[in-house]
């Protein structure tokens, strides 16, 4: 182990020092993949560092018992060495582990309105709010692509990017049907309606990553509206883009220019024709789109949320938070870290056995 450790942090040397070569600044695909090779190997390399100043300490006080005034000192020095050697041997463990390739990837998220009628679209609307104050809350840019809303308010469907160190592996726990159990404001008799909406999160891609013809293009514009059909805009800046080799299709209209509308679109286009290679490479696989979002109902949930208790529950871990408001404000990190640290045991628990 300590020698694949040591390899993997003589790679990492090794890529510092190709940034320091022009021919890897002329290439757009090899620079993007040093510094993603970078960023992944980081954690190996200062690990390895800690433990080589370890062993330069445990070989001062193995050579310090000679000295009887310093015997002492060398043993209980030796005990903080063999502890902290013994913390990195299991930290090796975990780094060792194959890292999810698309973990440092930023985030297309898609929201849609499931079973509930109204209340599910009001649900998708705060679900969406929720996303949208814990990517501010990692300092990550959200913006959205496409927004179909209703007449109260609610969100039929929505499309965001989400750009920010981490975003992919943070937000891929998100995907699936999420449960809210609550007296809808469309309910007069005060009776608790449960309605679901899914959440799809799929990896973005790099324009380098995804080959499109643009003959295999589509692209209609149209003026940009509102809930209800209300035109929100008197130029054709909206953009429809259909992909015609498998039928995928964009919109955008958030913004006012017609450019930047389609420049969104095109990586949200990226996106899902890199999540369907991905499924046809990984055929079978959770983590495919369609088994993220299942068909929303009500019993492929993931989490609920429950307004009368005041509660969540995330029913992969059977960890129930009494701090709805907080989680609904973007709270959502004790849930995350308590789902990645489940991942690590789990896949640790699968090296060990073999």
């Amino acid at each position: 182990m300590l020698e694949k450790i040591k390899g993997l942090a003589l790679r990492y040397e090794d890529l510092e020092a190709q940034l320091t070569d022009p021919g890897v600044y002329g290439d757009a695909g090899r620079l993007r993949d040093v510094n993603r090779e970078l960023k992944e190997l980081a954690p190996i390399a200062e690990s390895w560092r800690a433990w080589e100043a370890a062993e330069r300490r445990r070989t001062d006080a193995e050579a310090s018992l000679q000295d009887p005034d310093l015997r002492e000192l060398a043993r209980e020095e030796l005990a903080a060495v063999r502890a902290e050697q013994q913390r990195l041997e299991a930290e090796f463990m975990r780094l060792l582990l194959p890292g999810d390739p698309d973990g440092g990837r930023d985030v297309v998220l898609e929201i849609r309105a499931g079973v509930g009628g109204e209340e599910a679209a009001l649900f998708a609307g705060t679900l969406l709010r929720m996303y949208t104050l814990y990517a501010q809350s990692r300092g990550w840019k959200l913006d959205v692509v496409s927004l179909s809303e209703t007449e109260l308010g609610g969100v039929k469907e929505c499309s965001v990017l989400v750009e920010g160190a981490g975003a992919f592996s943070r937000l891929k726990y998100e995907s699936g049907v999420h449960q809210v159990k609550r007296v809808p404001e469309t309910e007069s008799s005060g009776r608790i309606q449960t309605s679901t909406a899914t959440v799809a999160v799929l990896p973005a891609a790099e324009e380098v990553e995804v080959d499109i013809d643009p003959k295999d293009l589509q692209i209609d514009t149209y003026r940009a509206s509102g809930a209800g059909g209300q035109h929100v805009n008197k130029t054709e800046s909206a953009i429809r883009i259909t992909h015609l080799p498998t039928g995928l299709v964009v919109t955008c209209q958030d913004e006012r220019s017609q450019y930047k509308n389609k420049d969104k679109a095109m990586k949200v286009l990226r996106s899902r024709l890199y999540e369907l290679e991905r499924e046809r490479q990984e055929a079978g696989a959770a983590a495919a789109r369609r088994s993220q979002v299942g068909g929303a109902w009500r019993s492929e949930k993931i989490r609920t949320y429950q307004f009368l208790q005041g509660r969540v529950t995330d029913h992969r871990l059977g960890l129930t938070l009494y701090k709805l408001d907080a989680v609904l404000d973007g709270g959502l990190d004790e849930f995350i870290d308590a789902l990645a640290a489940a991942e690590q045991a789990e896949r640790l628990g699968s090296c060990a056995d073999r």
